[in-house]
């Protein structure tokens, strides 16, 4: 393969082959050229966040075995519920998703793993293990793969710059000197391109909050569309690359869902499209088509179960409260920011020649035509503290449930901002998403997708959340929400 001299990879720049054909012997070959002397292997726990298993290679064909057989770690320190007794599971190496770290006091290779109950079958209630599950079902019935990608929001703190003082509630897309953090987000970027997660763009987002001789500065990077599986892994090692380089600045980064109850909360919405045969299969010339109104349709019908996934900490539901465009009514429109579901704007029809014609007169040269479609139907529910993997997985359920339900175009058409006044609310508190997913279950315990023993964990937790909550915390401000803010400051 001729590799693209833009080309961020490393190891696809040394191997001239992308990503999905590496072989563990590919690897070995990368790890001494590049003269990489540790390997970790990574893989994501209960909690949704990275862990790490890191070994010095001895060998070449230590290396091997490492990559080739993976290891045994304790899987009731991994996920909460497990039985002590019976814990050993493996992690096995999925070698395409490689890349060098480049955090560390030595260059390594890093793996991404999957989890093996002691039978070698998939561990049922492992992240990746749902959400596979719940795309192959979903592709089994449909002949269709979903395909998508996070807004991830965030927001770096530190202490105030007093020569160019951030201006509050006006950051969006700000340049600097009065950007802060741009370098930062720079580096994540550049580091997330070179680990091979697919981005889109950064920027600095609509928060800019001062409190005293600190300043909270909101940031945004955008994704590209990947199978629900990569997706959610690109998301849990963007927070990670985020979190190390705010460190290595100085500064704290988090992805809390309420920060301030004068600034704006930290969402993470997320594009999806339907994929056919290489081609979108949710747009035609006329738009967003029957497919992609049952979507939709999918989406609102499970949504306030979904915030079991999506929103999962009490201050969850203050961002609900508090912030302006943040979603409360199930309801879909398109462009509009007001709905859960939102239809953005992607270059339809013959709009974009003309524009780029009249930007650049004279130019002849042809516009690109990106394949699939652009399109997609953005989900506005989740937040910092989703479970990203649970999410994804519940969004490929609830996709599933809307193109094979005969009612999903009466639903969609119903649901439409403009058609409907009295429309049902997303859930005010961790203990309406427990009571929604209960209520639920059934459809997300299908096919063994969701195993009943993860969905009674996810229910557990939102209600011991809801029950350790002070009521007076949910007031508009005070002292006992400052406490609930910081008690889940550092959330996914």
């Amino acid at each position: 393969m001729a590799t693209d001299a833009f080309e961020p990879h490393p190891i696809v720049r040394l191997l001239g082959k992308p990503a999905a054909e590496f072989t563990a012997s590919d690897l070995v070959l990368a790890a001494e050229q590049l003269e990489l002397r540790q390997v970790n292997l990574r893989y994501v726990g209960g909690d949704g966040r990275l862990k790490t298993l890191a070994f010095v290679v001895r060998s070449r064909d230590h290396l091997r075995e490492v990559l080739v057989r993976g290891e045994r770690v304790d899987g009731s320190s991994v996920f909460a519920g497990t039985d002590a007794d019976a814990s050993d599971v493996y992690v096995v190496p999925r070698h395409r998703t490689a890349f060098l770290n480049p955090f560390g006091e030595r260059r390594s290779l890093d793996v991404l793993c999957s989890f093996y109950d002691e039978d070698g079958s998939p561990l049922s209630y492992a992240r990746e293990q749902v959400v596979r599950r719940a795309a192959e079902a979903l592709r089994a019935e449909t002949g269709m793969t979903l395909e998508a990608f996070g807004e991830l929001e965030y927001y770096l703190v530190g202490a105030a710059d007093p020569i160019f003082p951030v201006e509050e509630e006006r950051g969006y897309q700000e340049s600097g000197p009065f950007s802060k953090g741009e370098r930062i987000r720079e580096q994540v970027l550049g580091h997330l391109a070179a680990m091979g997660v697919p981005l889109k763009y950064a920027h600095g987002e609509v928060g800019n909050i001062l409190e005293g001789d600190r300043q909270l500065v909101q940031h945004e990077i955008e994704l590209q569309p990947a199978p629900v599986e990569q997706a959610a892994d690109h998301l849990v090692l963007a927070k990670w690359v985020v979190r190390e380089v705010a460190a290595a600045h100085g500064l704290e980064a988090t992805f809390a869902p309420s920060v301030s109850s004068g600034g704006a909360g930290t969402g993470l919405h997320m594009h999806s499209r339907l994929v056919r045969d290489g081609a979108n299969a949710i747009v035609d010339e006329g738009g967003i088509n029957d497919t992609g109104r049952s979507l939709v349709a999918g989406y609102l019908s499970a949504a306030r179960a979904l915030s079991a996934f999506g929103n999962r900490v009490p201050t969850s539901y203050l961002r609900f409260t508090d912030g302006d465009e943040s979603p409360e009514g199930i309801t879909w429109g398109e462009k509009d920011r007001t709905g859960l579901v939102r239809v953005p704007l992607a270059w339809g029809g013959d709009v974009l020649p003309g524009m780029v014609a009249h930007a650049n007169p004279g130019s002849t040269e042809p516009v690109p035509e990106p394949s699939p479609h652009p399109q997609t139907v953005e989900f506005r529910l989740g937040d910092g503290s989703a479970d990203v993997h649970l999410l994804l997985a519940g969004m490929a359920v609830a996709a599933r449930r809307g193109l094979t339900d005969d009612g999903s175009l009466e639903l969609a058409e119903k649901l439409r901002t403009s058609r409907e006044d009295d429309v049902e609310q997303l859930p005010t508190s961790c203990a309406e998403s427990a009571d929604a997913l209960e209520a639920e279950r059934a459809l997300f315990e299908a096919d063994g997708v969701f195993p009943p023993e993860l969905l009674d964990a996810v229910i557990a937790d939102l209600r011991h959340a809801d029950e350790t909550t002070p009521s007076e915390a949910l007031a508009e401000d005070g002292e006992a929400r400052a406490e609930l803010v910081r008690r889940y400051w550092h959330v996914g």
